[in-house]
């Protein structure tokens, strides 16, 4: 299953996401987490020093190897070069699952407090006035449009504050989207905004309620967002405590906040996998990027890389 945590700037989406990346990693079950917000502040929520999480490879950094791992022998795709960030897979494409050795994974994952993390990479000096960060979460985007998650195996994905992930399809590669929301009218003002771009493309979300402290808190953020409020944390020492760099084992996290970690997972394993669509929409956002960018680029017609009737499920990684 693949998890995107979402929500405006400061709800503490980074904190919830690892929060529950570290609670699917008790139950050592595959997990992947990647951090693919323009701050990246994922690696320190799991534990990492300020200087250790700067050192960590970033994906954005090495998006040659990336593609020419997932090309692999698709004769739709004439080299890496042509490749897009919304490529979908093929006959004769390498896709990955979450837990098997790989050279991109080998490259670029490291453990971070026990989960296994990929970064997208800050801007660099020479990005500023120049690049948009999403050719950097692009590396991601082709990267889960090639993962095949069997049963038991999860991924984690920290997004980019309020609604700037619908610059890519990126939005559409998850089972559940944690929607992060304080009881405040701004981040109220988020979700709907998240939420009416997202229905439009079939797209699940649960609002994770976080800062609350009393019971008008939570029926303020139930009137507002109705069933789609799924749980609730509250203020939290072991979150504080983590914030000043001490990292408690996950089961020291207040039983009432850990309650809703639970009921989180029981969310997400509760999705039912819908291979045909991931692969329709897929096809669907290359299509729009080939004609809106790629193929003027490229000088080619980049929508005959769409493999007409090709839907990846976990048999074809097994496969491979």
């Amino acid at each position: 299953m693949k998890a995107a945590f979402v929500g405006k700037g400061g709800s503490g989406k980074t904190t919830l996401a690892a929060l529950f990346a570290r609670h699917l990693a008790q139950d050592r079950v595959a997990l992947l987490a990647i951090d693919a917000d323009i701050n990246q502040h994922l690696a320190v929520a799991l534990g990492a020093a300020q200087d250790e999480a700067a050192l960590l490879p970033a994906l954005g950094d090495h998006l040659d190897l990336i593609k020419d791992h997932l090309r692999g022998e698709n004769p739709r795709i004439a080299s890496a070069a042509a490749m897009l960030k919304t490529t979908p897979p093929g006959a004769g494409s390498r896709v990955v699952d979450v837990g098997s050795a790989n050279p991109v994974y080998d490259r670029l994952v490291r453990e971070v407090g026990g989960v296994r993390l990929a970064v997208t990479g800050p801007f660099a000096e020479g990005d500023l006035g120049v690049a948009c960060y999403h050719s950097k979460v692009g590396a991601v985007e082709l990267l889960l449009n090639h993962m095949a998650d069997g049963p038991g195996e999860y991924v984690v994905v920290d997004m980019t504050a309020g609604a700037d992930s619908f610059a890519s399809g990126l939005f559409t590669r998850f089972d559940l989207t944690f929607l992060v929301c304080e009881p405040t009218v701004r981040s109220v003002g988020v979700y709907r905004q998240y939420t009416g771009y997202a229905r439009d493309h079939g797209v699940r979300v649960a609002v994770v309620g976080n800062k609350v402290e009393d019971g008008d808190d939570e029926r303020f953020l139930r009137d507002e967002v109705g069933d789609d409020l799924l749980c609730v944390l509250g203020r939290s020492p072991f979150v504080k405590a983590a914030e000043r760099g001490r990292h408690l084992p996950i089961d020291h996290l207040e039983p009432t906040n850990a309650g809703a970690l639970r009921a989180m997972r029981a969310a997400l394993d509760g999705c039912a996998k819908d291979w045909a669509r991931y692969a329709a929409q897929a096809a669907d956002f290359h299509a729009r990027n080939a004609a809106a960018w790629g193929n003027a680029r490229t000088g080619a017609d980049l929508t005959t890389q769409i493999d007409p009737g090709y839907v990846m499920s976990p048999a074809t990684a097994a496969a491979l």
